[in-house]
């Protein structure tokens, strides 16, 4: 006997409720919804969320979603996450016509076909299908031929990855690809490397030995004679200084005072 209000074919889990989305959003009408999110709550069905017509950002990361029909009739999305989920196909989203950032990290999508259905979305700029630093990926990342095969499918998307391939900026990323691939050790054949070659003559850093040289020596006798006299001009006239004072001092005047 199935359980009272289970269906056969339905997916077993949490599914999206009116009462959901309004306890989330504190909404009254689903097509008042804007943004919506409901990450991390085991999603299995998404239930009425196809009554959220204005709805623009959404976010159903770290669910168990296995499939994405009912957002089909989201006209109006434009950024939605659906990383960390269960997904073996993207289809409904063909007719989200105002996609334009696409966030599906962590699912189960494992050939660049099934990225066709993404082509007739013009404005598609951002896609992520790899997240390293939250571990997240899907089979068909695994291709080496993955990013150019993502490119050639959706020529119109500036990012991908996190990394801009078109744009401003995309020549530093595309040049750090390119020094990526170079430092790779190769086991094909192919013209040897020019060594490095020293960009200073041998011997440019060596020091010279030292050689007695008589300009110097006369150099440093001239300045002891200089230190010499500048030390006799200083004493004689610290003592034309002393005989000054005495001669202009009061006569009977003296340093020394008796009490």
């Amino acid at each position: 006997m199935e359980p009272p209000g289970e269906q056969p074919g339905e997916a077993e889990g949490p599914r999206i409720t009116p009462q959901l989305l309004k306890s989330r959003t504190g909404e009254f009408a689903l097509e008042s919804i804007l943004l919506l999110k409901l990450r991390d709550l085991g999603l299995a069905d998404l239930g009425c969320l196809g009554e959220c017509l204005g709805i623009e950002w959404l976010d159903l990361s770290g669910n168990a979603l296995t499939q994405l029909g009912p957002l089909a009739s989201l006209r109006q999305l434009a950024v939605l996450n659906v990383s960390n989920n269960r997904l073996t196909g993207l289809e409904p989203l063909a007719a989200c016509e105002n996609l334009q950032s696409l966030n599906a990290a962590g699912n189960l999508l494992a050939t660049p076909g099934q990225l066709q259905c993404l082509s007739g979305l013009r404005g598609l700029e951002y896609l992520r299908l790899r997240d390293p630093l939250a571990r997240l990926s899907n089979p068909l990342c695994a291709s080496p031929s993955y990013w150019a095969a993502v490119r050639e499918l959706l020529p119109g998307l500036k990012v991908i990855d996190g990394e801009r391939v078109s744009g401003r900026g995309s020549e530093l990323y595309q040049l750090c690809r390119d020094l990526e691939s170079s430092l790779r050790p190769s086991s094909s054949p192919g013209p040897r490397a020019t060594e490095a070659q020293p960009w200073v003559e041998p011997g440019y850093w060596e020091l010279w030995p030292t050689r007695s040289s008589s300009i110097l020596e006369e150099a440093c006798r001239q300045f002891q004679d200089t230190l010499q006299e500048c030390r006799d001009l200083d004493r004689q006239a610290s003592e034309s200084l002393a005989r000054a004072e005495q001669a202009l001092s009061p006569a009977g005047t003296t340093s020394s005072f008796v009490f």
